[in-house]
């Protein structure tokens, strides 16, 4: 039987204070038929690798290594849901380098086969997922959310990402981290 890989992904983790700010908005916008994502695995994704074979990490691992770029400041703030009026996705917004941060993430990984995205990126934080969309959940949600609109969790720097694998159970996403990368300083 053929080993299907180690399913990883690229990502910033968000400071735990931020992650306690963000459990306060998920028990206000908890709805029936909304799963919410366990605040201690809110993160902002960089990359999706998918299924990776296990000799194909450590590569992954050293190119990472080559990702050349200064720590920055980043801002948590903004919440919103896609795709329009059928929700899936509830997430909280970040500024800052994450776009540069991404593209260069994936230009290290190009030569090793990871495709590039074909959509513009937009860093983000994955609150709550929706399995079943309907308008009248959506339409609660959406109320749900509007008090939040001028969300602002403040800064924060960031001086890492991490390469994390993702272990789907029943009980929800299991996450450990293979390799921690550091940004170089300002």
């Amino acid at each position: 039987m053929a080993q299907k890989g180690i399913r990883c992904f690229v990502a910033v983790d968000l400071p735990a204070k931020m992650r306690e700010e963000i459990e306060v908005v998920q028990r206000d916008i908890d709805v029936r038929g909304v799963k919410l994502v366990d605040s201690n695995l809110v993160h902002l994704t960089l990359k999706f690798l998918g299924d990776v074979p296990a000799p194909k990490v450590k590569k992954v691992v050293e190119a990472l290594h080559d990702v050349d770029q200064l720590a920055f400041a980043a801002r948590v703030k903004g919440i919103g849901a896609f795709p329009g009026r059928s929700i899936r996705v509830v997430w909280i917004g970040a500024e800052g380098e994450f776009e540069e941060l991404h593209h260069k993430v994936e230009a290290v990984l190009d030569p090793l086969g990871f495709k590039k995205e074909g959509r513009k990126f937009s860093a983000h934080a994955t609150i709550a997922r929706v399995k079943r969309p309907n308008p009248k959940m959506s339409q609660d949600l959406v109320a749900k959310l509007n008090p939040y609109q001028e969300l602002d969790l403040g800064e924060f720097t960031v001086d890492r990402f991490v390469l994390k694998k993702s272990t789907l159970t029943p009980g929800g996403p299991i996450y450990d981290d293979l390799e921690e990368f550091h940004l170089a300083c300002p």
